[in-house]
């Protein structure tokens, strides 16, 4: 029987803990320092993630986000001996969950007939969120293990819907490694944006779906989430990508990070643009693309274009309803479950 758990930062904190092992106390006391304030801006981190999720919950309390009712959950039981896990962060805009998640999760049930697709998110504020509004119940990763459990799953895979290798990423590989004794075989996927092919392919995917708009005239701006961990280099990687592939006119920016909305506005300004055309650069259109890209109040990154005189068009969408973003997470998929045979 072989026990594979595929996943380089669990190895990568494996070795770290072996050589802090075999370096004496000074070396015990820089690990126990470094760990320290590795936990401390995880925590910090995760408490920053979780307050904007509290405030996408209430943002959206007014909306109309979708009927809850045509998403399916995947819940279900009777998995079988070989199991897909999707997992995600998650979103409470029933519309774009579906459109986008659902939409990637049924992709992954065409491509692997033999695998039964399951569901599990990592925002438990999202799923409470959901379950108390529109009474959906939704599996969070430790629900979604356990069921694998109980249900005697043999051959476990879990595919990531994350954009990029990040904290949320780390969080998840260690919370799988806890289950590694529990299947005879488990691996991780990559996320979306790891190879240079990746990139790549990203960028093919959002220039072919904005197309219509590049007519020389026009700025064309992808919004990111952006974070402070050393993940976030992944946009100005996928600026240079845009940039190396002749799409001068595109420009990617991030919420919460660099480059901001600022560092956009500015680049934008240096060319005579009249219309700028603006989307999110994440898998779901939530609260970030509803409010802080599209919404009217001042700060947001419409009013702002608009505000420097441009013709703004706004599109909703998130990058999951490509239909190849969908088929490079299967790539990811296919790739973890060939790492199996």
């Amino acid at each position: 029987m072989r026990k594979k758990l595929l996943g380089t930062m669990m190895c990568a904190a494996l070795t770290a803990s072996l050589l802090a092992g075999c370096s004496g106390k000074a070396a015990e006391t820089t690990t126990a320092a470094e760990t320290t304030a590795a936990t401390e801006a995880a925590t910090e981190a995760e408490t920053t993630t979780e307050a904007a999720t509290e405030a996408e919950t209430e943002a959206e309390e007014e909306e109309d986000t979708g009927d809850a009712s045509m998403d399916n959950t995947r819940n279900q039981d009777e998995i079988g001996d070989n199991e897909l896990l999707v997992v995600s962060f998650g979103t409470s805009y029933n519309d774009s969950r579906r459109l986008t998640i659902g939409a990637i999760e049924n992709a992954m049930e065409e491509a692997f007939p033999d695998y039964s697709v399951r569901r599990g998110f990592t925002s438990q504020i999202i799923i409470d969120h959901v379950k108390r509004r529109d009474d959906v119940t939704i599996d969070n990763v430790g629900e979604a293990l356990n069921r694998a459990v109980d249900n005697g799953v043999k051959n476990l895979v879990v595919q990531p819907t994350h954009l990029m290798n990040g904290l949320e990423y780390t969080d998840l590989s260690n919370e799988l490694a806890e289950y590694a004794d529990a299947f005879e075989n488990v691996v991780l996927g990559e996320p979306l944006l790891t190879s240079d092919e990746d990139f790549k392919a990203v960028a093919k995917a959002i220039t072919d779906a904005t197309k219509e708009y590049d007519d020389g005239e026009t700025a064309i701006c992808f919004m990111g989430h952006g974070t402070e961990a050393e993940s976030n280099q992944v946009y100005a990687k996928m600026q240079q990508v845009l940039s190396d592939e002749g799409f001068e006119n595109y420009y990617v920016g991030t919420v919460e990070a660099e480059p901001s909305l600022e560092d956009v506005l500015k680049a934008v300004g240096e060319k005579e643009y009249k219309k700028v055309v603006l989307e999110p650069l994440m898998v779901v259109a939530g609260d970030h693309a509803n409010n802080d890209m599209a919404g009217d109040e001042d700060g947001s990154w419409k009013t702002e274009f608009e505000k420097a005189g441009y013709e703004v068009t706004c599109l909703v969408r998130g990058l999951g309803e490509l239909p190849e973003i969908q088929q490079l997470y299967v790539e990811h998929a296919k790739a973890a479950i060939d790492s199996l045979k």
